[in-house]
């Protein structure tokens, strides 16, 4: 039987949690970001799940749109320089609470994500003993 893995992020500036428990996607609270596209700004929430694509939005993004996201209590922007290797769109990085930062593509429609630890050894330990792999 597959695993599957709800992480539970944070924001990589403030620190504070993006898991929103009053709205669940999949069973799990999903993650909330604001967001600004050239026309409008709203809210999405994210699927929880590692490899789940599943969203929510309060407002119409067309296809292809890049978006910026923004940290629901500190408003800033978590658009980083980073390109995706896919679309060239800028990605987003969210920090693992059990260690290790989540980075998904910013372009409506790419798929593109990765979870990167900079320190293998702790933090590879952390996500382990948090998910219990």
């Amino acid at each position: 039987m597959e695993k599957r893995v709800s992480l539970n992020v944070k924001c990589p500036l403030c620190g504070k949690s993006l898991m929103d428990n009053d709205k669940f996607i999949n069973g799990k609270p999903a993650v909330k970001l604001n967001i600004t596209t050239e026309e409008n700004r709203g809210v999405v929430w994210l699927c929880s799940f590692y490899d789940c694509h599943d969203k929510e939005l309060s407002i119409e993004v067309p296809e292809g749109e890049i978006v910026s996201f923004y940290c629901p209590h500190c408003n800033q922007e978590l658009n980083m320089d980073h390109q995706c290797e896919i679309c060239e769109a800028p990605m987003v990085s969210l920090v693992i609470k059990a260690g290790g930062i989540v980075t998904v593509c910013s372009r409506n429609g790419c798929t593109n994500h990765h979870v990167i630890f900079k320190d293998i050894s702790s933090e590879l330990s952390k996500f382990y003993s948090e998910y219990g792999f």
